[in-house]
């Protein structure tokens, strides 16, 4: 590749890093002061631009002829982005912010589907393209090429946005209050300061950003429905690799992730997205912090409760497997939809099971544990499909392939903790994901692996049968290792990490090991959906498969010993039974996922056990 050609990426590249700058800074702002991580940011940016585009396209095309006008319209999408932000901080934010970090998250993930329908809903699925920039339509020559003149504008908008929020956070005194508020928002309030307009006006303007950043596309590409989860990825990438709640670490991420986004379309264009997350890992693993944030002593932890059991006695627990064995009857008894409903809700079952064991026994979050499961899946097809494997063989060659990867992985992982874990985990879910799609030749792409006939039609039923009694056996491991003596070691490590070590607990291993089951039970789980389905596509490695692991368990409720269970009625069924009759069922969906985090953070199990000893203890009162 020639020298001008190398430019021209290069310029290509710290372009998009404006565009992911100015979403990061919005979203580092949030998090800073509400300790908020808002998953869906990018709606706001998918809002900017779609009101943008319908403004100059389908509104008042005549505001498109002039500059001021476009750049009118521009601003308007950002306010719209920042009202909608205000309502959000207010509906729900507000509401959210004593709850646990991943509740906010899910919280703020049912949000992203609530307003997505309802854009879709208004402004219609069509792609929107609008006209180019006047006066700024042309290109700049670079030697023999050109650069366009639009893209060396956004490039030199980076900077100046940063210069911007730079003086507005340290040569103001709104903006002093602000970073009060990021290292102590207590103080801050005990100080006479009325934190609630701080942080409304934070989110405003972090909102406005990412809808600014959403309105700037408009020259380049067009406003679409796909905008919101594909660009909110990468800005949590930058957010991370930064630091959280660093604007200056935000904007080094963005330049960056730019540079190599560019470096790899021009070196290894079928390996772009795994170099960008790659380099994420490499840095989290050398900064667990990020770029600039600071250095955690003694790592916070939120309170959590206990491991629950409930309901506690004999009646209970057989009263909960017998509505678990009388559901599955009834849906096997409703033909092949039924029966296959059942299988989904059993394997994600699973699924949410292995995720679950990780989270509320040993305290490691995992935002990217569809890694596992599609290793689990892949595995199991692919040992089908070259040796021929039935299939005890290929669930074995999925759980070993998701093993092995867990036990290389393990060792970056547990050095981390929180939102850095996390991501770090998302990492290797996006790098898998990545490349199973663009490994055709071992995978097929995105036409997957599809004609396995792992099990045989005639013993579908009996094979039904038995992941129904694995599964109650599996609840049934859980809680004798939950009251066992490692269960409570590994609660130990998960709420005082530095007392479990000095006690003399392995704090170490025991995460590693947890972290290393739970990834071999995902990968079968995997292998199993493949095995039902039939087919492997590389959604099953995807963002939305490893949201669904957390909203099972988080919907049922992660420290309940049935959660999984619940979870995954509410969300594979229900999902079910809404997408029949409802155009926006997602939309409905994500209002259930709010309301159920807002009114009862603790899932609805753990919700129905606080009802219910409130009631005993006012009739024993009474």
């Amino acid at each position: 590749m020639g020298f001008e050609a190398l430019a021209l990426q290069l310029l290509n590249g710290l372009s998009h890093a404006t565009t992911l700058f100015l979403m990061a800074s919005g979203l580092t702002l949030i998090f800073g002061v509400t300790r908020i991580v808002n998953f869906a940011h990018g709606s706001f940016f998918m809002l900017g631009a779609l009101c943008s585009a319908h403004a100059v396209t389908n509104g008042w095309p005549a505001m498109a002829e002039t500059a001021w006008g476009y750049g009118s319209v521009m601003l308007m999408g950002a306010c719209l982005a920042a009202l909608l932000g205000a309502v959000t901080e207010v509906l729900l934010l507000k509401r959210m912010r004593h709850a646990p970090q991943l509740y906010q998250l899910v919280a703020t993930f049912g949000l992203t589907l609530a307003l997505h329908d309802a854009m879709r809903w208004y402004f219609g699925p069509e792609e929107v393209f609008a006209p180019r920039f006047p006066g700024l339509k042309g290109a700049v020559q670079l030697g023999e090429s050109f650069f366009p003149t639009w893209q060396l504008f956004t490039l030199v908008l980076g900077p100046v946005v940063w210069l911007g929020l730079h003086l507005l956070l340290t040569r103001t005194l709104w903006g002093q209050r602000v970073k009060a508020a990021t290292q102590d928002r207590e103080m801050l309030d005990a100080l006479g300061v009325n934190p609630a307009p701080l942080m409304l006006g934070v989110v405003m303007l972090g909102c406005g950003l990412a809808g600014l950043a959403g309105a700037l596309q408009l020259p380049r590409e067009p406003a679409n429905l796909q905008m919101d989860v594909n660009v909110v990825v990468e800005t949590f990438v930058v957010v991370v690799m930064g630091g959280l709640g660093s604007i200056g670490g935000a904007f080094v991420a963005a330049v960056l992730i730019g540079v190599i986004h560019a470096l790899g379309l021009s070196f290894f264009p079928q390996a772009t997205l795994v170099l960008v997350f790659l380099t994420m890992a490499v840095v989290l693993v050398w900064r667990p912090q990020g770029l600039a944030g600071a250095a955690v002593h003694g790592e916070l932890r939120e309170s959590v409760p206990v491991f629950a059991l409930w309901p506690l006695g004999l009646p209970g627990r057989a009263l909960f497997v017998a509505v678990f064995v009388g559901l599955t009857l009834l849906a096997w008894g409703q033909g092949d939809y039924g029966r296959s409903l059942a299988e989904d809700v059993m394997v994600m079952m699973l699924f949410g099971l292995s995720l679950q064991w990780m989270m509320a026994l040993g305290g490691l979050v995992s935002f990217g544990h569809a890694a596992f499961f599609a290793l689990g899946a892949y595995g199991a097809a692919l040992a089908h499909w070259h040796w021929g494997a039935g299939l005890l063989g290929a669930l074995t060659a999925g759980m070993a392939l998701a093993l092995g990867v867990a036990l290389a992985f393990g060792a970056l992982v547990v050095r981390s903790s929180g939102v850095y874990l996390a991501m770090l985990s998302l990492a290797l879910a996006q790098m898998i994901w990545a490349g199973a799609t663009q490994w055709v030749a071992l995978t097929g792409g995105d036409n997957g692996l599809i004609g396995l006939r792992l099990i045989a039609p005639e013993l579908r039923a009996l094979w039904d049968a038995a992941l129904g009694v694995f599964m109650l056996v599996a609840i049934v491991c859980m809680a004798r290792l939950a009251r066992s003596s490692r269960g409570a070691a590994l609660q130990a490590v998960r709420d005082a990490p530095l007392r479990a070590a000095a006690s003399g607990l392995p704090v170490q291993a025991l995460r590693y090991q947890v972290f290393v089951g739970s990834a071999t039970v995902a990968g079968l789980a995997g292998g199993l959906w493949a095995a039902f389905k039939g087919a492997v596509f590389p959604s099953v490695a995807s963002v939305a498969m490893s949201v669904d692991a957390l909203l099972v368990i988080l919907l049922g409720g992660v420290h309940q010993l049935w959660g999984s269970a619940v979870g995954s009625v509410l969300l594979v069924w229900g999902g079910a039974e809404l997408g029949q009759g409802l155009d926006y069922w997602r939309g409905v969906l994500g209002l259930v996922i709010m309301l159920v985090m807002v009114l009862t953070p603790s899932g609805v199990l753990g919700g129905l056990q606080m009802g219910l000893a409130r009631f005993a203890s006012k009739g024993s009162r009474a």
